[in-house]
Formats: structure tokens, C-alpha cells, sequence
């Protein structure tokens, strides 16, 4: 009899030890410096000058579930796959074409952009950063009510590959953050700022449900090249499932805002449709 009510005790230490030992694995996988990729997508590094933010991101936890695999599945997280690098155009959408706006919104551009959109009737995607967001909410509700798909441009605009594990959490987390409370719903899509990815920011971005999506066009606006030199680089990179780059903050977008007006009615006689994706297109690569 004694026997039998020794193993039962001993089985019952075992399985503690097992439990805290899994315990200290994850505690230090959770620790690990950000991976960067040898390089950065063709065409992708970062400029010499442009659109920066200093500010300090504050630490957030926003979906920081780290047991998320025992947790029932009603309250696990949708994720995508991990991808490898970001979309770089949309196929499957036919005769589309996706026009992009970055690190806005900013009250003084961002209004007269909502207004062309809206006289056309079309959608966009605006990559937002929570800095610029936390003070714009209505701004960030014009463009949900529109229809347009609000993205996460991180909360500072910082060179990604240069931060940790921890504060790539920090600038995208604090952003999904503002997003969701603003509108109810968290973003699906995400950019990095100067197109500078890595392994690390694809990892947190499918954590918190996003896609990454890069861009096909670059109208190099936040240079302020000329209102025509902008409309000549959109006519040019015109095509099927093309991704344009545009800003409606960071700097003076006076030009990006007078462009708009002639560039969108010109590829809508063209025959492009102007539309946002619902989903991500398939035949990525995953990680």
C-alpha cells in the first residue's frame, strides 16, 4: 500500500518540474534580439532624408497573450501566415490599381485627399502612424465611414531594423492600439516605415493579424518634386494590381493633394478601377 501512494506524490513533482521548466523556455524565447535579413527588398532602403518622428512609444501589451495555445479557441488570435517579404502589388484584382497614403492623418492634407476620393467614389488605404492617429480620430472614423482601410505605419516612424524585438512590439502594438479603440476594429495591414522590413517585424505583425504591404509605385512626394513630376510617375507606373506610394503628412503635401486631382480621373478613364484589397491575395511565400 505504501508504494502505491508513493508514485502517485512523485508523478505529481515530475509533472511540477516539467511545468516550470516549459515556463522558463518561454520566458526566454520572449527575450531574443530582433532578426534582420541580410538586405532589404530591391528598391527598398531607407532614404537619405525624409518623413521622421522622434517621439518615445510608450510600452503596451495590446495582445500580448503568451498562452495563447492552451486558451480556448474562441479566444485565440487570427493570425496570417508569417510571410517572408511584403506584397508588392495586388493580383486578382483585374484591371485595379491600390493607392496608398502614409504617416498621416494630418488635419491639414488628409480632409482635401477624403474629398477627391469621395468625389469619385473610390477607396483607398491610408497608412497611419499612432502618433499622428491618437490626436485624429475623426479624421480616422471620415476614413472608415468612406470605406477606406485604415493601416499601421508603426507609432513613430522609425527604421525598424534598427529596434528590438520588444520595441517593434511597442510601435506597431501602441498603433493597432489606437486603431482598434478609434474605430472598433483592429487593422489587417501594416507598412514599414522606408520600406525597411525584417524578420522580426513580419513575425509581430502576423502576432497582431496584419499583412505587410509594401508598394509598386513610389511617387517620391515627401521629396516635393512638382505636382507634375508626381502626376508623370503615376501615369507611368500605371498597370494591373499596382501598389501606389503616396503622403498625406510628414511635410508639406500641397503637391500630393493638387496631384490627386488630376491622376485619379485620368486612370478612371483609363479603365482602372481604384479599390482596396479584403484580403491578401494568395501565392505569397510563407516563412
Amino acid at each position: 500500500m505504501k508504494r502505491d501512494q508513493i508514485l502517485p506524490g512523485r508523478r505529481a513533482v515530475l509533472r511540477f518540474t516539467a511545468c516550470l521548466g516549459a515556463a522558463t523556455v518561454l520566458r526566454g524565447v520572449g527575450t531574443d534580439p530582433a532578426q534582420t535579413p541580410g538586405r532589404f527588398p530591391s528598391g527598398s532602403a531607407p532614404p537619405a532624408a525624409g518623413p521622421q518622428a522622434s517621439t518615445p512609444v510608450k510600452s503596451s501589451a495590446y495582445r500580448l497573450q503568451p498562452m495563447t495555445a492552451n486558451a480556448p479557441p474562441s479566444f485565440r488570435p487570427a493570425r496570417p501566415p508569417v510571410r517572408r517579404r511584403p506584397f508588392l502589388r495586388m493580383p486578382g484584382l483585374g484591371r485595379a490599381m491600390v493607392l496608398t497614403f502614409d504617416d498621416g492623418p494630418d488635419p491639414r492634407y488628409t480632409p482635401d485627399i477624403l474629398r477627391t476620393l469621395r468625389r469619385y467614389d473610390v477607396r483607398a488605404m491610408f497608412f497611419v502612424c499612432g502618433e499622428m492617429a491618437v490626436d485624429n480620430g475623426d479624421l480616422l472614423r471620415e476614413m472608415a465611414a468612406d470605406g477606406h482601410v485604415v493601416g499601421n505605419h508603426t507609432w513613430s516612424h522609425p527604421l525598424i531594423p534598427s529596434l528590438s524585438r520588444a520595441r517593434i512590439r511597442d510601435q506597431l502594438g501602441g498603433t493597432s492600439e489606437v486603431i482598434e479603440k478609434t474605430l472598433g476594429a483592429a487593422p489587417t495591414w501594416y507598412r514599414a516605415p522606408y520600406g525597411a522590413w525584417n524578420r522580426a517585424s513580419f513575425q509581430i505583425g502576423a502576432e497582431l493579424g496584419m499583412e505587410p504591404l509594401g508598394w509598386t509605385v513610389d511617387t517620391l512626394d515627401w521629396k516635393e518634386p512638382g505636382t507634375g513630376t508626381i502626376i508623370r510617375r503615376v501615369r507611368g507606373g500605371a498597370g494591373p494590381g499596382v501598389v501606389v506610394l503616396s503622403h498625406d503628412a510628414g511635410g508639406n503635401r500641397g503637391q500630393s493633394v493638387v496631384a490627386l486631382r488630376t491622376y485619379l480621373p485620368e486612370l478612371l478613364d483609363a479603365g482602372y478601377r481604384i479599390t482596396v484589397p479584403s484580403s491578401a491575395p494568395r501565392g505569397m511565400p510563407r516563412a
